[in-house]
């Protein structure tokens, strides 16, 4: 048995985003705004600390947090993608509505199909964040070589 947290520990906010223990999580966009909860909840599922920007190998996935001030939207991702692994998912986690720094719904999809994303679900992840879950192609082509 495992020191890392019950992935179906519903008091744990990073339960909702899927990871499993030995899964690196590539962060990007990390500032003091960011809901250390739940940073903390992806590492005890996982087991690792998040890596960060500079990390130059391949992530099993990507948390991105975005504000709109943050930038263009598109370009984060497209960099999100960079070393994550085939398969791999990004969760954009953007401000909920009436936050400062909220991402309109139609501004993360336009992103989303314009880096080759598609979005499946998007969940409440912590007091002020809303999670977008991204897919690219080859994740829902899984089966195929």
């Amino acid at each position: 048995m495992s020191a890392t947290a019950d992935p179906a520990d519903k008091s744990n906010p990073a339960h909702r985003l899927g990871f499993e223990e030995g899964q690196i999580v590539q962060e990007l966009g990390y500032d003091e705004d960011c809901d250390q909860e739940l940073r903390e909840g992806i590492e005890d599922i996982t087991g690792a600390e998040l890596v960060d920007e500079d990390y130059d190998d391949v992530a099993d996935g990507v948390v991105l947090w975005h504000r709109e001030e943050d930038g263009d939207l598109t370009d984060a991702l497209v960099d999100a993608l960079e070393y994550l692994a085939e398969g791999g998912l990004v969760w954009l986690l953007t401000p909920k509505t009436g936050r400062d720094g909220h991402v309109e719904a139609h501004e993360i999809n336009d992103a989303a199909r314009t880096a080759g994303l598609s979005q499946t679900s998007s969940v409440s992840v912590a007091k002020d964040w809303m999670g977008t879950r991204l897919a690219s192609p080859k994740a829902a082509k899984s089966g195929r070589r």
